[in-house]
């Protein structure tokens, strides 16, 4: 059954619809549900005999964090603004009249590719690519709008092209893009165990008492007050970058900017307190006491995730900084009294993702029952770990210069297959191409910048020309591999997350997604749980690997962690 939900002044229209998006033919007239039924009438749908529907809406997070708070938890759902951003760009779907249709935003602009269902932008305030697309008030489209949108991602997705079973895996990549909209509203929902009296600890160890509002810390105000003297600046604000700059020059030491690596250069006895004081102020300023008031509340951190907020299909986050919890607070993610938490990281994600695309069976060998770049170290490193590290992680992410380029030959002599998958990914990006994950998201198109540069004259304009060229060649190696890694740990989390509500229904284990970074999750468990949701999150990585590659030998391990507290996991 496809449910349909549209917004409506008075609450919400269900309509039932087929497949392909058309009304259904035996099902009632669209009906209207006030706010206060709607939770019920879903919950009834929900439990009813049979598969549960899947719910079609706009956006995931308009619907979802509200059925929540009222206690329903949905099966499966189809997220038409995250599906319409992948079949608008996606080289699978090109050809089809929805792609020609979409409006095409390329890597010059602030915002992520979105179909007409987003609003347009009310100006350009975000100031980073990265940043999610939808955080404006949607506008309210009606039912047969929404209908008509997803009749239309419909027929892109069945028009697509059968051979090598793309339209298969671009299908696996919208539902596990729609299964992840869910995960990230019900951890949310759920929150990070976190412990306020233990980041209230941290934060006196490292900056002293809780200062009065608008105060610096008391070791921040000792490091200002020592660097006001080795300065000579009674007054200075080492906060403000343009008065320290300022400083730092008058003393002698040339940076061109304070960043740590050009800070270290000098040797300058401000240095030193300068650092202390950086780090320090950026733990003040990220997670000090006013983010502990502002994110935590009984015990939760229930920070906004953003999926699909990079283009590559990374997550992002909106809020609290969730995807950056640094090292020195990891100790108040704590687990609740009988509880553990349980992490997991795919170990060496993307370097294995490229064994699996490139189907190079000499590097699979290479990381069969063993850490990958040790093995690749053994084959053709003289045993270096160091150095195979350096050269693989330089191929994917196109470091071409230094060590990694002196490295590149014999990578390349070693695993030709593997190194040519990604330079020839360099070489499609070059040209103004666009390159595919492994399930189809694809790459935006070149910037303004790339096709102007290819009206160059004279010499100068064609060194800038190259220069813009080399940027995509890297930019389109590193997406279709971090972005393929994404689509691995979008089919993770979507088969842990099944695995584990099959676990809370039967009634054997009550344990709950809770944080998401990248290529790792944590689980909030009951002890007695823990070995059963060790399996499952195992078994649920070696289903994602057959999901997107098959019966492969390339091996996708994954390490866990069983602790008390989250700084304690690695």
């Amino acid at each position: 059954m496809y449910l349909l939900l549209a917004a409506h002044p008075h609450g919400a229209t269900l309509q039932e619809v087929t497949q392909a998006g058309d009304p259904h033919p035996e099902a009632p007239e669209p009906r209207l549900i006030s706010a206060k039924e709607l939770a019920a009438v879903v919950r009834r749908l929900e439990q009813q005999g049979g598969q549960p529907p899947r719910w079609i809406w706009h956006r995931t997070r308009d619907w979802y964090p509200a059925l929540l708070a009222s206690g329903v938890e949905l099966d499966r759902c189809y997220d038409l603004s995250l599906c319409g951003s992948i079949l608008a760009y996606s080289q699978v779907t090109a050809h089809t009249e929805y792609a020609r249709n979409a409006d095409k935003i390329t890597l010059d602009d602030l915002q992520q590719p979105l179909r007409a269902l987003q609003p347009p932008p009310a100006s350009a305030e975000q100031g980073a690519l990265f940043d999610d697309p939808g955080h404006r008030s949607a506008p309210r489209h009606t039912a047969e709008e929404l209908r008509a949108e997803y009749a239309a991602q419909q027929a892109a997705l069945v028009s697509a092209s059968p051979a090598d079973n793309r339209r298969k895996r671009l299908q696996l990549l919208l539902a596990a893009e729609s299964a992840g909209a869910m995960i990230a509203a019900e951890m949310q929902h759920a929150g990070v165990p976190w412990r306020e009296d233990l980041h209230e600890q941290i934060l006196a160890d490292y900056l002293g008492p809780r200062p009065p509002l608008g105060h610096r810390p008391a070791k921040l105000e000792a490091l200002n007050t020592e660097l006001r003297g080795l300065l000579n600046s009674p007054g200075l604000n080492p906060d403000s970058p343009q008065e320290l700059m300022r400083a730092l020059h008058r003393n002698g030491i040339e940076v061109k900017s304070t960043r740590q690596w050009e800070l270290q250069e000098s040797k300058h006895p401000a240095i030193e307190p300068l650092l202390a004081y950086k780090k320090l102020s950026r733990l003040h300023t990220a997670n000090g006491w006013a983010w502990l008031d502002a994110w935590v509340t009984n015990g939760r951190f229930q920070p906004e995730y953003v999926v699909g907020g990079v283009v590559s299909g990374r997550w992002a986050s909106r809020g609290g900084g969730a995807l950056q919890i640094p090292r020195q607070i990891r100790g108040a993610v704590h687990a609740d009294p009988g509880h553990k938490l349980i992490v997991a990281d795919a170990s060496q994600l993307e370097p294995r993702v490229l064994v699996a695309l490139a189907q190079d069976s000499k590097m699979a060998e290479a990381a069969k029952g063993k850490d990958l770049y040790a093995g690749i170290a053994a084959q053709g490193f003289g045993g270096d770990r160091a150095k195979a590290k350096v050269a693989l992680l330089g191929a994917i992410y196109g470091a071409t210069t230094g060590e990694s380029g002196r490295l590149m030959p014999q990578l390349t002599r070693t695993y030709p297959r593997a190194v040519g998958y990604v330079e020839q990914a360099a070489r499609d990006g070059e040209a103004g191409g666009t390159v595919t994950t492994r399930l189809g998201r694809s790459s935006p198109p070149p910037s303004e910048g790339w096709f102007q540069s290819q009206q160059s004259t004279t010499a100068e304009e064609q060194r800038r020309a190259d220069s813009i060229a080399r940027s995509r060649g890297r930019f389109t190696r590193n997406f279709v591999v971090q972005g393929s890694a994404a689509d691995w740990a979008a089919c993770w989390l979507a088969e842990l997350r099944r695995r584990l509500r099959a676990m809370r229904a039967d009634g054997s284990v009550q344990a709950e997604l809770v944080f998401f970074l990248h290529d790792e999750v944590m689980v909030h468990v009951p002890e007695a749980g823990v070995e059963a949701c060790i399996v499952a999150i195992e078994e649920a990585a070696k289903a994602a690997k057959e999901l997107l590659f098959g019966p492969i030998p390339v091996e996708f391990p994954v390490s866990v962690a069983v602790v008390d507290s989250y700084d304690n996991a690695k």
